[in-house]
């Protein structure tokens, strides 16, 4: 007997590709913009912190439409990468992916600068010292000791992407099969007369990711400090 149907083994997998990709390609410039924030004083600095924070505070659905006006089909990024690179990011799992990297940035920024901000900053400046330029200093003394915060950032991302829903359905839609994750699976039986079991099941599947989610950072978080102590 098979625990998931197919449709929903198929939810699964697209809502876990979604999360993936939308983690791992927002960590680099996460990371970038946390040590922009913590360690540099530049014109514009509160302008990128408030844009940075923005999916937090505004609704969801207004990322989307926002998205949408930029990397659709007739948006200003959008067009271009279709008449030039034949790639369309509207309405499909890539747009999907997008969107909920877009959500889940601020929660890995914050993560990481709070690494940042508790860094003892005595140890760059004896490795600079020491000799070391900036990129060597950063990847063996700053990049090791901040992987906490790392490590948590991309946990909660990836929990945050899992559950991700007005900006995706803005931006791409609800399609089965290709945009369709778990909570716009949810959505459309909830919406669906009969469909009140298969939205339990979906409920009870994206409640038991992102808290496992959730534990394995705390897990991994107090590890690292440990073996920092």
């Amino acid at each position: 007997m098979e625990f998931f149907s197919p449709v929903e083994y198929e939810i699964l997998l697209l809502s876990l590709r979604v999360a993936w990709w939308g983690v791992i390609c927002s960590l680099p410039f996460a990371i970038l913009v946390a040590l922009l924030l913590a360690r540099c004083s530049f014109p514009g600095k509160f302008i990128l912190n408030t844009i940075v924070h923005l999916p937090l505070v505004v609704p969801p659905v207004v990322i989307g439409y926002l998205l949408l006006i930029v990397f659709g089909n007739n948006g200003i990024l959008g067009r271009w990468l279709f008449e030039v690179f034949q790639i369309s990011i509207a309405f499909t799992w890539k747009g999907a992916a997008l969107a909920a990297s877009v959500m889940a940035f601020p929660l890995m920024v914050r993560a990481i600068r709070l690494s940042l901000d508790l860094l003892d900053v005595e140890l760059e400046e004896a490795a600079a010292t020491l000799g070391a330029g900036p990129f060597k200093k950063f990847i063996s003394i700053t990049l090791p000791l901040i992987s906490p915060g790392i490590i948590v950032g991309t946990l909660l991302g990836f929990a945050r992407s899992l559950g991700e829903f007005g900006a995706t359905i803005t931006f791409v839609s609800n399609i089965p099969g290709e945009t369709q994750t778990l909570p716009l699976a949810m959505f459309k039986y909830i919406q669906t007369p009969g469909g009140d079991f298969q939205a339990l099941r979906l409920m009870t599947l994206s409640i038991i990711l992102a808290v496992g989610a959730l534990i394995i950072s705390e897990l991994v978080e107090r590890k690292l400090k440990a073996r920092n102590l």
